[in-house]
């Protein structure tokens, strides 16, 4: 006794390769977010903000956010709001 050959439907096929493409993309978008926000972002220590703060008074603006970045990982735009909120 031999079982019937397995056929697959066009409409199967269409919705199994849409579900799958859904997860893909899916599975993108929360790598992405991951990505984007660290769960462990360091707090900036008292120094640093001292040091910020000097950098601000004497108008290296640009300098007080490069230091904040390469302390903490902040992105740019963490990094100058934090400087602009000294």
């Amino acid at each position: 006794m031999s079982s019937p050959p397995l056929v697959a439907s066009t409409a199967g096929l269409v919705a199994l390769s849409a579900v799958v493409v859904a997860g893909v993309i899916w599975l993108i978008i929360v790598a992405v977010r991951l990505t984007k926000s660290p769960r462990n972002r360091p707090n900036p220590s008292v120094d640093l903000v001292d040091q910020a703060r000097e950098l601000k008074a004497l108008g290296q603006i640009q300098e007080a956010v490069f230091l904040v970045r390469g302390e903490t990982g902040m992105s740019q735009r963490a990094a100058a709001r934090f400087v602009n909120r000294l």
